[in-house]
């Protein structure tokens, strides 16, 4: 963690419960919410080896 994200931290345990809410919704709307996170990431791996393997299922199977 950085030096600055420490300091916001620290700064944010300091404020009272329901104003960490607040700042959380803050913080949540500067994030892009399309970034791929690490889960993400081993899913696809994952879902690429199924792929590459032939262990798919097509969507018509599944009476979708």
């Amino acid at each position: 963690m950085s030096a600055n994200a420490r300091k916001i931290a620290d700064m944010v345990e300091l404020l009272p419960e329901h104003e960490q809410g607040l700042i959380l919704d803050l913080v949540s709307r500067l994030i892009p919410d399309d970034v791929a996170t690490p889960q993400d990431l081993a899913d696809i791996e994952e879902a690429r080896k199924d792929y590459a393997n032939g262990e798919t299922v097509r969507l018509e199977d599944l009476g979708l």
